[in-house]
């Protein structure tokens, strides 16, 4: 699996020896990571502002004080911020039950304490991953919107045709405007889509998450 660049681990454990040992498993496997101390904590920095563009997981604690992990999951996927951001919950023994529910859920998964190095370090990069690949996605998604927003009301109208798979003669007739007009305006859809044919034109958009 190829390192994910510039991602970021978040630790939410209200047990300071479980931040602490997690904190340097990560640093010693090269995964910047911040800790919280609580549910609340953690909240607070992402109503403040976390950076939506950068690969992320969390790593919580099923049962803390105030509020748990399990509240603050369910926060997380009222928001959808467990999309990007995939959850690997931290159970003892007696929560197992309800950290498979949670995953049903939507959460990425759960490590049972005390856990083994490797396994939580594997899934964390999978994590990590997960969360670059939909970061991708949604970049990619937003520059094809982006794009297709440049397009005039007409130039849109000719592409909607091409990718119908109307030569240009009859996209002519069916706008009722000549050829060369037709000619001009597939030019320039290609030219705003960044695509050099009919073929990878509708590629782009078939594929587009």
């Amino acid at each position: 699996m190829q390192p994910v660049i510039d991602a970021l681990v978040f630790v939410v454990d209200d047990d300071a020896s479980v931040r602490d040992a997690l904190a340097w498993l990560l640093r010693s496997r090269r995964f910047p990571s911040e800790v919280f101390d609580s549910a609340e904590a953690f909240q607070r920095k992402l109503l403040a502002g976390a950076p939506a563009d950068q690969p992320s997981c969390l790593l919580l604690d099923v049962r803390m004080p105030g509020l748990s992990g399990l509240a603050l999951f369910d926060w997380l996927v009222e928001r959808q911020l467990h999309l990007a951001m995939p959850v690997l919950f931290l159970t003892g023994h007696a929560d197992v039950a309800t950290a498979v529910d949670a995953v049903k859920r939507g959460a990425f998964d759960f490590c049972e304490k005390p856990f083994s190095d490797n396994a939580l370090v594997d899934r964390v990069e999978q994590a990590l991953a997960q969360s670059q690949a939909l970061l991708q996605a949604r970049r990619q998604t937003g520059l094809l919107r982006a794009r297709q927003g440049e397009l005039t009301e007409r130039e849109a109208e000719v592409m909607r045709l091409v990718l119908q798979g109307l030569p240009n003669k009859l996209i002519a007739d069916r706008l009722a405007i000549s050829v060369r007009t037709v000619e001009v305006h597939r030019a320039r859809v290609f030219d705003k889509m960044e695509v050099k044919s009919a073929v990878e034109l509708a590629n782009l958009l078939r594929h587009a998450p």
